[in-house]
């Protein structure tokens, strides 16, 4: 993953980051959404947050529904990093693949979906 990040020209991005850039929606999201889809301390999340927007992968706006909030966007050069970060792990999952097998797989992958969405469900409820 960071080997093709890298080579795209993005090679500042850690692996902590990768908390914004899959759960971050295209309508955005406050600070605190992302602190309890992450599991992180809010402390944290706004420390990589400060750093994304020095690099220029996210911006913060006002919060239309809460006037003291703002919400997390992914600029222009946040939202390239998701397309190649996914083609890497497409190329992780062939390669996995090859050692087990496309259904165990597949059967991992589910069971992952499970899990995050539990975590939402858990966050949101």
């Amino acid at each position: 993953m960071d080997t093709k990040l890298a080579e795209e020209g993005f090679d500042d991005i850690k692996p902590h980051y990768a908390n914004i850039f899959t759960f971050v929606p295209p309508e955005g999201m406050q600070v605190s959404q992302l602190t309890e889809l992450a599991h992180v301390r809010k402390q944290s999340m706004t420390q990589t947050i400060e750093e994304l927007e020095q690099l220029g992968y996210v911006e913060r706006r006002p919060d239309p529904g809460d006037k003291r909030g703002k919400l997390v966007f992914l600029t222009e050069r946040g939202k390239k990093v998701s397309p190649i970060a996914r083609a890497a792990g497409r190329l992780v999952d062939q390669h996995w693949a090859e050692m087990t097998s496309a259904e165990e797989i597949e059967g991992l992958r589910k069971a992952l979906r499970s899990v995050l969405a539990a975590t939402t469900r858990q966050t949101q409820g």
